[in-house]
């Protein structure tokens, strides 16, 4: 008997027009592997196990099948996005309970090409920090059990990791799709402002936060980003002609560093994208000083919006100060112009660079522990010197995406980021695929 676990999403919706497999038998399986595993991982904060079986069969029923892009394919979306019949408790105990009367388009999106929705994964309180953890559970790297998966897509990109969905919808407003991209040996790719719909909170952190795909290859990550934008699965990628790419090792952040595993890996796929032809040379982006403060400010004050209305008694304390502190900042943020000087400021480095190769973190991911009921500051400082280097192409607008490259001495994933211009998310994810083709990954951590 074949098995669907572990394959991709591509190779299920195939086999499933093909009708070699129907949606159910396809379901079925990753629930029971869900059952089996998630456990150990704390990937879900609820599975709908009934509700997808239904799902799957009336997929199977659709006389549209065999063009579905997706069909068939089990998928999990981050708890912070409407699933219809689902409550949306996005990480806290402050949310309410109530079901959504519908999917938010996204979801809706994915469910119009085929997919099927086997549940809704943990989130840290309102996707504030970089590690999954609080009152709905600890999401677990499948790589190693006593790291964090990190955040805020953490439970998305534990559920892809460790084979439970082939592909899972997350959303990244500094950095939490590619965190847990990296920490998890996955492609994760932040489109750029406005090419998918966003909708997320209240007010999308003032523009920042954007939706995309968690996968194992990148065929999987841009057929998944094709359905999300709304564009045709069918068009041919991006020509992977020669590209300028600079190579920057350097913290955005003064005062942060990148550890040696990290900076290693740009470095060599580097070599990897200038043996394929690219021009590739060292340069980096000119960050300015005030963009650490910056970042501070647009983080905290997208909290702050977030929590408006929520009882502040049932938030956690590190999301209770977080929000204090944007309070002070949420006017200045929205009548400030510190973005529009960065994006400014970046142009013209992307006029002559058209991609940007750097670590996608600064070092591994913190341990899996309750982060929630620890202190602001020390959350705060865990968070930065970790993930640096993701926050900037949020302040832009500008696509980004975390690829999986070679292995940490520990022997989980390391992973770098390209960064490209407005537009430009295929020719991100065809210089990746370049990257999977040189330096192909293990696609799911060895759980069984």
């Amino acid at each position: 008997m074949t098995s669907w676990v572990g394959r991709t999403a591509a190779e299920i919706a195939a086999a499933v027009q093909e009708k070699r497999v129907t949606p159910r038998e396809v379901v079925a399986e990753h629930l029971a592997r869900i059952a089996s595993l998630d456990g150990r991982i704390g990937a879900f904060r609820t599975v709908r196990a009934e509700a997808a079986l239904a799902e799957a069969d009336e997929v199977a029923a659709r006389a549209d099948l065999d063009g579905l892009p997706l069909a068939g394919v089990p998928v999990a979306v981050k708890d912070n996005l409407a699933v219809r019949g689902e409550a949306t408790r996005n990480g806290s105990a402050a949310t309410p309970d109530d079901p959504a009367d519908e999917d938010h388009v996204t979801v809706a999106r994915l469910r119009a090409a085929g997919a099927v929705v086997v549940g809704l994964t943990n989130v840290p309180e309102l996707c504030v920090f970089g590690t999954t953890d609080g009152v709905h559970g600890t999401a677990r790297n499948p790589w190693d059990l006593t790291r964090t998966t990190g955040g805020s897509s953490g439970g998305s990109a534990a559920a892809v990791a460790a084979g439970l969905v082939p592909i899972a919808l997350g959303n990244d407003g500094m950095g939490s799709l590619r965190i847990p991209a990296a920490n998890c040996g996955l492609v994760g790719l932040k489109p750029g402002f406005g090419v998918v719909p966003a909708d997320i909170g209240h007010g999308d952190w003032f523009g920042m936060s954007e939706n995309g795909p968690l996968a194992t290859t990148v065929e999987d990550a841009r057929l998944m980003f094709r359905v999300l934008a709304g564009t045709d699965p069918g068009e041919p990628a991006p020509s992977s002609s020669s590209r300028g790419i600079a190579l920057s090792v350097r913290s955005p952040l003064v005062g942060v560093t990148v550890t040696r595993p990290y900076a290693d890996a740009a470095r060599r796929a580097a070599q990897a994208l200038a043996g394929a032809g690219h021009r590739v040379r060292r340069a980096d982006p000119p960050y300015p000083l005030w963009l650490g403060t910056t970042s501070l400010a647009h983080w905290t004050a997208g909290t702050a919006v977030d929590a408006e209305g929520l009882d502040p008694a049932l938030l956690t304390r590190r999301t209770r100060v977080h929000a204090a502190v944007g309070r002070r900042f949420v006017k200045g943020v929205r009548a400030g112009d510190r973005r529009e000087q960065l994006r400014r400021r970046m142009e013209p480095f992307f006029a002559e660079h058209e991609v940007l190769l750097t670590p996608a973190l600064a070092r591994r991911g913190p341990a899996a522990a309750p982060w929630h009921e620890r202190g602001w500051l020390r959350n705060l400082l865990v968070n930065t010197n970790y993930s640096p280097l993701t926050p900037p192409w949020n302040l832009t607008g500008w696509p980004a995406m975390s690829v999986p490259f070679g292995t940490l001495p520990s022997g989980a994933p390391c992973a770098v980021q390209l960064v490209g211009r407005p537009g430009s998310e295929l020719e991100l994810l065809a210089v990746a695929e370049q990257l999977q083709e040189s330096h192909p990954w293990r696609r799911t951590a060895p759980l069984d």
